[in-house]
């Protein structure tokens, strides 16, 4: 399926050069994209300068001078991503008038865009509204949901499963290869599409050696996923008690989320906050305490809950608490089931993502990753069948169809250019009204759809191998 307008013809304004426009705008130079950013800070327009090839014009994202000279009215999309909402909705409709066609803006307050909003979409000229606390919430809910609280992301409409599980050292996985791993599970077919390991995520070859405290993504179809889970250890839970260490915009949308159904203990470090949260929050337990502090911990109960997220905003606060709890689990509990406890972290600078997910937490998150990716899937929409990120890892899992001619039709995957291995991996593909796990004999043709692995700066070679 060939794009119905290339990246180089397409041209993107963005607003605001802060978290997620400095993210995306890498993310879319990467991809080809011609990009001209508007930002108020000169701090920020340095930075910017020595990582991005990008037009950069320093002045007020609302500024009609500025859009002029950003040529708006040639503009295929607007992405207003300041940190002022009331910024991003005017910018939307000022650029509206220009005539972009295509207008994205990030709104941290759910009181806009909603069906039932005095102002929705439509009033506000916006083709998308970006909440990015929301996003956040909402995706630890699903994950919490998830068998096990493990990272199970559903990929081709749920027919195929990419699980992430951590490899701890008494593992019969631990200290294997790739290889050795699938020739003694050859019951069923599975990849493994990622590995973090450190700070540096991996696209693993059949010789690579799992090691414990490696975090480790196996792809499988929906089917076998019951195998799979057993393979690696993973045991599906039951009922769920869940502790949320800091009480701001994520934390309470969480509790909120998450206390009809599931026990909730939110611990806030403010104590006038945390009065305030107990008053607000009816499904909740909220407690005035330091979560960095061990007895705090233990006399709040953290050795009776399942799964620990820490949504506070300071990044070193939230990975060094989860450091702690898993550190609190594994030598205080006795439970036959202390290594299916989960920690979950919230992580703002996108370098600590990987750090994160390998030395304390399960999984990590990233507000700026996550309002990014839904706007990244938004514009690739006629190019890609679907995009998800991998969370804690730097790598995407990608839906496409091979176009008639592209390179990946020409030879088996055994034979593709060595320059992709471990940028790239082919992880299943949909032939004879089913979905098959990709080896390396097999020889993708015109129209398939094909799930790919690959290291997120890399996803513009992958469009590269499958569209013409």
């Amino acid at each position: 399926m060939a794009a119905k307008k290339s990246t180089e013809s397409t041209n993107i304004l963005i607003l605001g050069l802060g978290g997620i426009g400095l993210y995306l705008a890498k993310r879319l130079v990467h991809e080809g994209y011609a990009i001209t950013a508007i930002e108020s800070e000169a701090d920020l327009i340095r930075q910017a300068d020595g990582a991005l090839d990008a037009r950069l014009i320093q002045g007020n994202a609302m500024s009609i001078k500025c859009l002029r000279e950003a040529a708006a009215e040639k503009m295929d999309y607007l992405i207003a991503v300041t940190d002022n909402d009331a910024v991003n909705m005017m910018a939307s409709l000022i650029a509206d008038r220009f005539g972009i066609p295509r207008k994205i803006a990030r709104v941290r307050s759910l009181e806009f865009g909603g069906e039932d909003s005095i102002l929705g979409t439509k009033d506000l000229k916006i083709d998308l509204i970006i909440h990015p606390e929301e996003l956040a919430a909402q995706e630890i809910v699903r994950l919490i949901k998830l068998r096990a609280g493990n990272d199970i992301i559903d990929v081709a409409e749920g027919q195929i499963q990419v699980m992430a599980t951590r490899i701890h050292n008494e593992s019969p996985l631990a200290h294997r290869s790739l290889q050795e791993i699938s020739q003694a599970h050859q019951d069923f077919p599975f990849r493994v599409v990622a590995i973090a390991r450190g700070i540096t995520t991996i696209i693993p070859g059949g010789d690579y050696e799992l090691l414990p405290q490696d975090q480790a993504f196996f792809m499988a179809s929906n089917e076998n996923l019951p195998k799979l889970m057993e393979m690696t250890g993973v045991q599906q839970q039951k009922r769920h008690r869940v502790m949320i260490l800091g009480g701001g915009l994520v934390g309470r949308r969480l509790a909120e989320l998450l206390g009809k159904s599931i026990d909730v203990r939110l611990i806030e470090k403010d104590e006038k906050c945390a009065q305030e949260l107990s008053f607000a929050l009816d499904d909740a337990e909220v407690l005035h305490g330091d979560g960095s502090d061990t007895n705090v911990l233990l006399s709040a109960g953290l050795l009776d809950m399942d799964t620990f997220i820490t949504a506070t905003g300071e990044n070193e606060a939230n990975i060094m608490s989860c450091v702690l709890a898993k550190h609190i689990m594994n030598t205080h509990d006795n439970r036959s089931n202390s290594k299916q406890r989960k920690c979950i972290a919230l992580v703002n600078k996108e370098d600590y993502l990987v750090l994160a997910a390998t030395i304390g937490s399960d999984i990590a998150l990233n507000k700026k990753i996550l309002a990014g990716n839904e706007i990244l899937k938004f514009i690739r929409r006629g190019e890609l069948l679907s995009v998800a990120h991998l969370h804690g890892f730097e790598a995407e899992v990608v839906e496409l169809v091979a176009a008639p001619k592209s390179p990946i039709t020409r030879k088996p995957l055994s034979k593709l250019d060595a320059s992709y291995y471990g940028k790239i991996m082919i992880g299943a593909i949909y032939r004879d009204g089913a979905w098959q796990v990709a080896v390396g004999d097999t020889h993708i043709h015109s129209d398939e759809r094909v799930i790919v692995v690959c290291i997120s700066p890399h996803l513009k070679d992958v469009q590269k191998l499958f569209l013409a």
